[in-house]
């Protein structure tokens, strides 16, 4: 079995770890040896169901045991897994499945309802059903030859210069993130890693093969809550913690209470921490940020461990990886810059080999990422901004072409811009300017009502600015630029005041 393969790490961790204690979610507690056991029987279930290597299988799930099992059965099978955000609904979920192509879903009662109410005609497979797959009253099925270029899981962007994309990660690319985030982190097998992310997003579904890496113990819990965040910490015993850089100032705007340092956690994966509160969590909470640069086309190329942290930047380029700022013409620029960041890897597949209807640039050659950075003289990166247009709100991305396309779909609207504004919690507010059409009236309570039908509640505006035209460049394309700069004026609507 080629050890560079998720079955392949399954399989080496229960060998060397065995009886040793690999997940707890729910109520569930899984040693190594289980794990391994859970992966091969999941196969056979759903090979039962008439499953095959290469097939696509879905999943609209929440944080529990059963998309675990779908993801490490999928790889033991040979399938892939296409786990997919439980608030897409309508057309963004519609997209995704069409995007996709799955031949089987498995999910949730009313997540599953919302992909029959989209058009979605393939087998379904309900938790808790009679006929659905669980690893329990199956088979054990033989390791399908996996390679490390094939396809373990397709992941959906949040499409933040566009409709969202599938993006192909190969079963390396899963060994990888585990052998480089594990490294930087310094885990052991004496650690416990606590993560309340999302299964179907690359942060959370990677933690599975950094603690396998080196025989810690993962909790995984079901959702993120700034007031119990600690507790449940504690709770885990974990003394490594996945956050995200939004998170942090949420969880600084709780009032200080006695359990702010009951717990073991001394270290946090926390990509896009605000510089300016790195020092602040690390006194009140005791645990030292850990910082870096990885996509879910990538890897973690730029990083740090907790003893190198510096506020404000992600780290320098890792062992395996190569990394340069360019300007528009995609030549280097000088040290202090800033730039598009563009990286490469000497790690085979430690990269996406692509996303759904076509490929990427070829093993070894640079990547864009869209990135706005900048390189010191002394090797440090710090990020500036997305190059493209793009609106980070509480850890999501959310499209701006998204957004407008929902504003556009209002009958009273005819030309609508979505651009970021200054958040007091970190990261960005969503706002948005539109002009009426000709001789109707906007009413911005209706249109933020209109969009709640459209969008997950995250990528919602909160400020609207009515407009009678948008500034548009020579070619037609809106100058967002200027948008930003004007921002919120006391004449915006602000569905939170």
């Amino acid at each position: 079995m080629n050890r560079m393969t998720i079955p392949g790490l399954v399989d080496a961790a229960a060998e060397r770890f065995g009886d040793r204690s690999f997940l707890r979610i729910g109520d569930v507690r899984r040693t190594y040896d289980e794990t391994r056991e859970a992966a091969a029987t999941m196969a056979g279930a759903l090979a039962a169901r008439g499953c095959r290597p290469g097939d696509r299988v879905a999943a609209l799930m929440s944080n529990r045991v059963e998309l675990i099992d779908l993801f490490l059965g999928c790889a033991w099978l040979g399938a892939i897994v296409v786990p997919l955000n439980t608030a897409l609904y309508g057309r963004l979920l519609r997209h995704a499945l069409c995007e996709a192509d799955p031949q089987f879903l498995y999910g949730e009662h009313e997540l599953v309802q919302k992909a029959a109410d989209v058009g979605y005609a393939g087998r379904v497979w309900v938790v808790g059903a009679d006929d659905a797959p669980e690893p329990y009253a199956a088979r054990s099925l033989d390791v399908f030859s996996s390679q490390p270029q094939d396809t373990a899981a397709i992941l959906f962007t949040s499409g933040t210069t566009g409709p969202s994309r599938g993006v192909r990660c190969p079963q390396g690319q899963f060994i990888w993130w585990g052998r480089n985030v594990s490294d930087a982190l310094r885990l052991t097998d004496d650690d416990t890693v606590y993560t309340c992310l999302p299964l179907f997003h690359t942060n959370a579904l990677n933690t599975l093969a950094q603690v396998m890496t080196v025989g810690a113990q993962v909790a995984v819990d079901g959702r993120f809550s700034a007031s119990r965040y600690w507790s449940r910490t504690a709770e885990s015993g974990a003394t490594c913690v996945a956050l995200l850089g939004a998170m942090v100032p949420m969880l600084l705007a709780q009032p200080p209470a006695a359990g702010d340092r009951a717990h073991q956690a001394w270290r946090g994966l926390a990509p896009a921490t605000p510089g300016p509160l790195w020092h602040t969590f690390r006194e009140r909470f005791g645990v030292t940020v850990v910082d870096g640069f990885g996509s879910t086309e990538t890897n973690l190329v730029i990083g740090h461990t907790p003893a190198e942290g510096r506020p404000g930047y992600m780290g320098k380029v890792r062992d395996g990886f190569r990394a340069r700022v360019v300007g528009d013409d995609l030549a280097p620029v000088p040290d202090g810059s800033p730039g598009e960041l563009v990286v490469r890897t000497e790690q085979q597949f430690a990269f996406a080999t692509g996303y759904l209807g076509h490929s990427l640039e070829s093993p070894g050659s640079w990547r864009r990422t869209g990135d706005r950075v900048v390189r010191e003289p002394d090797g440090w990166f710090r990020f500036v901004d997305r190059v493209k247009d793009c609106i980070r709100r509480r850890g999501e991305n959310i499209s701006s072409y998204e957004v407008e396309t929902a504003l556009r779909a209002h009958p009273a609207v005819a030309e609508a811009a979505a651009f970021p504004v200054a958040s007091e919690l970190a990261e960005d507010e969503v706002m948005v300017a539109v002009v009426p059409r000709a001789g109707a009236a906007v009413d911005p309570m209706d249109l933020a009502r209109h969009c709640a039908g459209e969008l997950p509640g995250f990528a919602v505006p909160r400020y609207i600015d009515v407009v009678t035209e948008l500034p548009l460049t020579e070619t037609g394309k809106v100058r967002k630029a200027v948008l930003r700069e004007r921002g919120v004026s006391g004449g915006t609507w602000d569905r939170c005041g």
